[in-house]
């Protein structure tokens, strides 16, 4: 089988590099569609041997990510987003995959590098080049509208899910976030979705989850309960139910908060896209003083993913709570490991050295935690400083 690599791009002079290095080799053809850049972006796709081609952005994503499939010539497509690039391990399952003459699509777990609470998400990115599929939606993109269709009216096909990380994604960090202005762009785009299909779960669950980050809480419940009352597919179920356990948490609806991440959990996904509301359930159990579960929990959460750090210090932060101070320890040393710059893991560990006698270690956690804290703008540099003044230790 022949895999295209289809990707839309404008100024991505600083990330294509990369997402075009983790494809070379591993696909067919690669395509390029520029919607406009002034900078070497045109320039590095063809030195990687990409074919590119031109289109006049029209503030549609859809309407570009389908003009690149007019170029495919394989039988298969795969597509990415400059600031993702393709895991080499995950090369030779996939195409292996698309081997199998029965499917249609299979969905990549994609990790998401800086999001801590969340960090996998499942995306329909490898799909069979079929007259019938293209994308819809102008700003989440996404060709599951047309597949459901096609399952339909030929139903012997096959969805597969891909359970092994294929891709990384850095756009959910902080700063690229800030510095595109997605949150203005994507309000905009969907708001101008929602008012022609007011009941679709998939805009009033990204919608009403972008209403609550912005501050818009009541507007985001109303359209999380709308999708809630419309929704079949499972994995949009699960962020609905994801979305308002965070809302109600943050407007310390305990009970409500608890049901809807319960809720989450029971959804038949992946394992790895539930890392977020398994994490959540435990904090709020912990913070209401139900310790034994939340740890229960955060092992849960760690038996998934070894690597999920902030599982590892709040798992620590609960034994802390229940005496077991040298667990504790090894789990802030291993959310460090993980992330270096992790300042409320060196800070919590400053705290539980303390508390076994291991005054100069502590200390010498806390200074991180103090530089970290400084170093991302947050006031509880001062606050710690303060009080460790207060208790002599500074």
């Amino acid at each position: 089988m022949q895999l295209s690599f289809c990707i839309i791009v404008k100024n991505e002079e600083q990330n294509l590099p990369q997402c075009l290095s983790s494809v070379r080799g591993a696909v067919d053809q690669m395509i390029v569609l520029d919607t406009g850049s002034s900078d070497r972006t045109i320039e590095i796709a063809k030195s990687f041997g990409a074919e590119v081609h031109s289109f006049e952005w029209c503030n549609n994503f859809s309407a570009a990510r389908n003009e690149s499939l007019k170029y495919a010539q394989g039988d298969w497509v795969l597509v990415l987003d400059a600031d993702e690039v393709l895991v080499p391990e995950s090369v030779p399952i996939l195409r292996s995959a698309i081997e199998q003459e029965e499917y249609l699509v299979f969905n990549l777990v994609r990790q998401e590098i800086g999001a801590a609470q969340s960090p996998y998400s499942l995306i329909s990115r490898l799909f069979r080049l079929h007259p019938e599929i293209w994308f819809s939606r102008p700003y989440h993109a996404m060709i599951d509208d047309q597949v459901m269709a096609l399952l339909q009216r030929e139903p012997d096909w096959k969805i597969g899910a891909i359970a092994e990380v294929a891709i990384l994604h850095e756009g959910y960090q902080a700063d690229v976030i800030a510095g595109r202005d997605k949150v203005n762009k994507a309000r905009a785009t969907m708001e101008g979705f929602l008012a022609t299909h007011p009941n679709d779960p998939y805009v009033c669950s990204k919608l009403g989850a972008l209403y609550f980050q912005i501050g818009e809480t009541e507007k985001g419940v109303e359209l999380l309960e709308r999708g809630l009352s419309t929704v079949e597919d499972v994995s949009t179920k699960y962020e609905l139910h994801y979305h308002l356990g965070s809302v109600y948490s943050e407007l310390n609806a305990i009970e409500k908060a608890a049901q809807q991440y319960q809720e989450a959990i029971q959804q038949p996904i992946l394992p790895k896209l539930k890392l977020g509301a398994i994490n959540n359930l435990g904090s709020l159990l912990k913070d209401c003083g139900d310790l034994q579960n939340a740890a229960l929990l955060f092992q849960q959460a760690l038996n998934i993913e070894p690597t999920f750090a902030i599982a590892h210090c709040n798992l620590g932060i609960t034994l802390k709570a229940m005496g077991q101070f040298a667990n504790a320890i090894e789990h802030y040393k291993s959310s460090i490991v993980l992330n270096p710059n992790y300042a409320e893991a060196y800070q919590n560990l400053g705290v539980a050295l303390l508390k076994i006698g291991q005054v100069p270690e502590s200390l010498e956690a806390f200074r991180t935690a103090i530089a970290l804290h400084q170093q991302q703008n947050s006031p509880e540099a001062e606050r710690l400083q303060q009080g460790l003044k207060e208790m002599g230790l500074w």
